[in-house]
C-alpha cells in the first residue's frame, strides 16, 4: 500500500511515460465514439469542480437538506461533465490511469477512519460490539462469496472474481455518514449506528487480505501460498496494525493532553494535530508491514478515550471532516464522470451485479448475521440493509490494479463504479428517513456517563 509515487516512476521508466497504456486508451475511445481532439483545461476543470460542489449541497435544501443527496448530486456533475466535453482528461480513466485515484481515495479513507475512531464516545462494555463482530464476522464473508460467484457467472476469472468480492464487501467510513453516530460528546449512539459505525471502521482493514489473496491466486494457489497468506496477511498484518494503533493513540493522547501538564497542546485548539494522528498511525503501521487502515481506527479510538469528554476532541473531528469532505466531492466528481467516460461500455451484467449487491446480498447477509442479536425487527432490517460502498472499494482496486495485471480489468471497474453510484442513490436519498426514528436509548446514555464517571475516577486515582 501506499507506493504509488515509486510505482509511477517504475512504469514510466520501463514504458516511456504512459505509452504502455495506449491500447487501453484507444479501445475506449473507439468504444465510446470520442474523437481526439483538445479536452478540458486544468481551470476549466476547477471551475467546474467547484460549481458542481456547490450545487450538490445547495440544491438538496429546497427538498429536504439532507447532506447524504450531495453524494449522488455530484456522481451526477461528474457524469455530465464527462459527457458535454468532447474527451475527459485522463484523470477521469480509471482503467488506463488507477495511481491519483488509489492515492486521493487511500488518503481519503485514512481520515475518515481515523475521523471515525474519534466520533466514539460510547465503548464498553464491549458486548455493544456484538453487532460489529457478526457483521464482520458473518456478512462480510458472506458477501464476498455471493460477489465471487457474481464475478465468474460473468466469464471473470476466480482470482479475479475473488477480487471483486473483496473490494465490493466493505462497507464505507466515508459516504455512510447519515447512519454512524454524530460528532465526538454528542451521544446518541444506538447500537444500531453504532453496529454500522464500528463495522465499517473495521472491515476496510479486515478486507484486505481477500485483495491479497486474490493478487496471489492470479499466479496459482499453493499450500505454502496459503499457509503464508494467513500467517503473514491475516495474523501478522491484523495484529500488528492493531498493536501500531493502539500504540499511537495512546502516546498521541498524552503528547495532546497531558505532556507538559502545565502547557498542554489540547489547549492551543489546532485541529491539524487530528491530520498529524492519521499520518503517523498510517505510516508506522505500513513500515513495519501492518494493515495501516486498522491501525488510524484503533488509533482514533484509543486517542478518543483519553480525556473523552475534551472539547479538543470536537476541534480535532471539525478538521478531519473538513478534509475527509474535500477528497470525497472531488473523488464523487471523478467517479461521475467515469461512468460517463465509459457510459457505451457498461453491460446490463455491471448493473445486475450491483444491484444485487445493495438490494439482495447486503441485505440478506446482514439479516443472517444479526439472527439472534436482541434488536427488534426494523433496527435488524435497516442494519442489514445500510451497508454504504464507497471510497474505500475505489482504493482496493485501484490497489489492486497498480500491483499486478488484472483479466477482465474494465469489467471490475466498471462494476464498481456502477455499485458506487447506486449505493450513493439509494443509501444516500433513503438513510435519513430510514434512522429519523433510532436514536440513543437511555441505556447507551447511561453507559456513556458511566464510562466517563470511571474514566475520571481512573484518572484522578
Amino acid at each position: 500500500m501506499g507506493g504509488v509515487f515509486c510505482r509511477v516512476a517504475q512504469r514510466q521508466g520501463a514504458s516511456g511515460g504512459s505509452g504502455g497504456n495506449e491500447p487501453i486508451r484507444k479501445t475506449l475511445a473507439s468504444l465510446s465514439g470520442r474523437r481526439q481532439i483538445p479536452f478540458m483545461s486544468y481551470h476549466e476543470f476547477l471551475l467546474f469542480a467547484g460549481l458542481a460542489i456547490c450545487a450538490a449541497y445547495w440544491l438538496p435544501r429546497f427538498v429536504s437538506g439532507r447532506a447524504p443527496a450531495a453524494s449522488a448530486l455530484l456522481i451526477a456533475g461528474g457524469v455530465v461533465c464527462a459527457l458535454v466535453i468532447p474527451e475527459t482528461p485522463n484523470l477521469f480513466d480509471p482503467i488506463a490511469e488507477p495511481d491519483w485515484w488509489e492515492t486521493l481515495s487511500e488518503m481519503t479513507v485514512i481520515v475518515a477512519l481515523f475521523a471515525t475512531g474519534i466520533r466514539l464516545d460510547v465503548v464498553r462494555p464491549f458486548t455493544r460490539w456484538r453487532v460489529t463482530w457478526r457483521l464482520l464476522a458473518v456478512a462480510m464473508p458472506l458477501t464476498i462469496g455471493a460477489m465471487v460467484l457474481a464475478g465468474t457467472a460473468i466469464g471473470l476469472p476466480l482470482a479475479s472474481a475473488l477480487l471483486l468480492g473483496a473490494v465490493l464487501a466493505p462497507t464505507d467510513p466515508v459516504l455512510a455518514a447519515d447512519v454512524q453516530v454524530g460528532p465526538p460528546t454528542e451521544g446518541g449512539e444506538h447500537p444500531v449506528r453504532f453496529g454500522l459505525t464500528t463495522e465499517a471502521g473495521l472491515n476496510d482493514g479486515l478486507a484486505f487480505p481477500f485483495v491479497y489473496l486474490a493478487i496471489v491466486a492470479l499466479g496459482g494457489l499453493s499450500a505454502t501460498d496459503m499457509w503464508h497468506w494467513l500467517a503473514y496477511d491475516v495474523g501478522y498484518r491484523i495484529v500488528v496494525g492493531t498493536l501500531t494503533g493502539a500504540l499511537v493513540g495512546w502516546l498521541l493522547g498524552q503528547v495532546v493532553f497531558r505532556w507538559p501538564a502545565h502547557n498542554v497542546l489540547a489547549e492551543t485548539g489546532s485541529g491539524v494535530l487530528a491530520l498529524a494522528g492519521v499520518f503517523v498511525c498510517y505510516g508506522a503501521a505500513e513500515f513495519i508491514h501492518g494493515y495501516g487502515f486498522i491501525a488510524c481506527f484503533v488509533g482514533g479510538l484509543v486517542f478518543r478515550q483519553i480525556e473523552a469528554q475534551h472539547q479538543f476532541h470536537s476541534n480535532l473531528h471539525l478538521f478531519n471532516l473538513a478534509i475527509e469532505h474535500a477528497l470525497t466531492s472531488v473523488l464523487l466528481l471523478m467517479t461521475g464522470a467515469a461512468l460517463g467516460t465509459y457510459a457505451a461500455s457498461i453491460a446490463w451484467y455491471h448493473v445486475v451485479i450491483a444491484a444485487s449487491l445493495v438490494f439482495l446480498v447486503r441485505p440478506l447477509s446482514g439479516w443472517i448475521a444479526l439472527v439472534g442479536t436482541d434488536l427488534p425487527p426494523r433496527e435488524r432490517l435497516v442494519t442489514a440493509v445500510f451497508g454504504v460502498r464507497g471510497i474505500g472499494s475505489l482504493y482496493y482496486l485501484a490497489f489492486a490494479a497498480g500491483t499486478a495485471t488484472l483479466p477482465g480489468l474494465a469489467d471490475l471497474w466498471l462494476t464498481v463504479l456502477v455499485t458506487i453510484a447506486l449505493s450513493a442513490v439509494v443509501h444516500g436519498l433513503s438513510a435519513g428517513a430510514a434512522l429519523a426514528g433510532i436514536r440513543a436509548d437511555d441505556d447507551a446514555e447511561n453507559g456513556a456517563e458511566g464510562n466517563v464517571g470511571a474514566d475520571a475516577a481512573a484518572q484522578k486515582a
